[in-house]
């Protein structure tokens, strides 16, 4: 029997656990034209969470959903590709109006489209690069262009649209961006990614180009509750049983982490007969830790010996990381060095601060591995 947990996908639906405000507010944004960005720690489920939207409007009409990933994506060209690909497939179902399509609005760039023989693979076509360098206006409004002609609402979600921020001349990029896509009335874009400190600078910061275009959403763990519920609901849904005060547990060991608790209660799962019992909840998540060992060395040898250091002391407990007791028992130097050394961990997305400036390890299981096996060595 397949495990009844999804984790390091999109999740189906019978695997998607509650985010259902948030569900409302993007349909709601993507209904009432609101371009919006969501911003949260790697892996809480921005993808899947997406797509548990363009699921639930995808019987409206006069609306298409455009889902565009730039995992990968290194320069302007390849974007300009993506984002028209997206476009043009999107409004198509079929070979010969993906064909159409790519003729009518983007012949000028003089489009190769590729022919597979495998009906399963997607349709695609490259653009003449110099073609796009002479008009990149064409590109980028493909969609406003599109949807008008259709007579249709469109929404363009982008997945790790940080990835822009490396490209050459990128402020240059994104100003271009920005310009056109703010008149596009009958186009909605939801901008999201893995890296949220850059995400966060890019949407938050007066001098970047993408300052203010549209609503930020910030997404929050899962509630505690939620998760208890859910996991328990598909042990039981499985012939197998959890009691929900041990499901919290679960789902508290990983800190409530989205990617996390579905992997462990995974593990969990596969190790149960009938009835899980506290131990094996344990062993699933040192099982998970020592599997993610080797990553989590190459990790921490990444690292200074200061870094390191300071993340001990957050693991313990340190309340007043820049006291002269803190510093001296970890040999932090000054404090001044504890407020550079935080900064490059924030940075680094290792550590998080709350609202509160409180400080944690933001991966859960790197800190139970750090604390249970990496430090306890030492």
């Amino acid at each position: 029997m397949e495990a009844p947990f999804s984790f390091g996908r999109v999740s189906p639906p019978i695997d998607f656990c509650d985010r259902e405000a948030e569900r409302g507010v993007l349909a709601r944004n993507f209904m009432s034209g609101t371009n919006t960005t969501l911003i949260s720690p790697r892996r809480w489920g921005k993808t899947s969470l997406v797509a548990a939207v363009a699921r639930d409007l995808s019987a409206t009409k006069g609306l298409a959903i455009c889902r565009i990933d730039l995992l990968g994506v290194r320069d302007e060209a390849d974007c300009y590709a993506a984002l028209a690909n997206g476009v043009i497939a999107a409004v198509n179902t079929g070979w010969d109006g993906f064909v159409s399509d790519v003729k009518r609005f983007l012949s000028q760039l003089r489009p190769r489209i590729a022919v597979s023989p495998d009906p399963s693979v997607q349709l695609s076509f490259d653009l003449d690069w110099e073609e796009v360098g002479r008009s990149p206006a064409d590109v980028i409004d493909l969609a406003q262009r599109v949807a008008a002609e259709r007579k249709l609402k469109l929404v363009v979600c982008v997945d790790e649209f940080q990835a822009i921020a490396g490209f050459k001349d990128s402020l240059a990029f994104q100003q271009a961006l920005r310009a056109r896509w703010q008149h596009h009335s009958d186009v909605t874009y939801c901008l999201y990614g893995s890296k949220r400190s850059m995400m966060t600078t890019m949407f938050s910061d007066p001098a970047w180009p993408f300052y203010r275009f549209g609503e930020i959403m910030e997404l929050q763990k899962i509630a505690n509750s939620k998760w208890s519920e859910f996991i328990a609901k598909r042990f039981d849904d499985t012939g197998k049983a959890i009691s929900v005060e041990l499901a919290s547990y679960l789902a508290e060991l990983v800190d409530n982490h989205p990617y996390y608790v579905q992997q462990l209660a995974q593990q969990t799962w596969y190790r149960t007969g009938r009835v899980c019992a506290k131990p094996v909840i344990d062993e699933a998540l040192g099982a998970i830790a020592d599997q993610l060992g080797y990553s989590f060395t190459s990790l921490a040898e990444g690292l200074s010996a200061a870094q390191l250091r300071l993340i001990q002391a957050v693991l313990n407990g340190a309340n007043q990381l820049s006291s002269a007791a803190t510093i001296k028992e970890y040999r932090l130097k000054t404090a001044g060095s504890v407020v550079a050394i935080k900064k490059a961990l924030i940075s680094k997305e290792v550590l998080d601060a709350d609202a509160t400036g409180k400080l944690s390890v933001l991966d859960p299981v790197f800190a139970y591995w750090l604390k249970n096996r990496y430090f306890a060595a030492s």
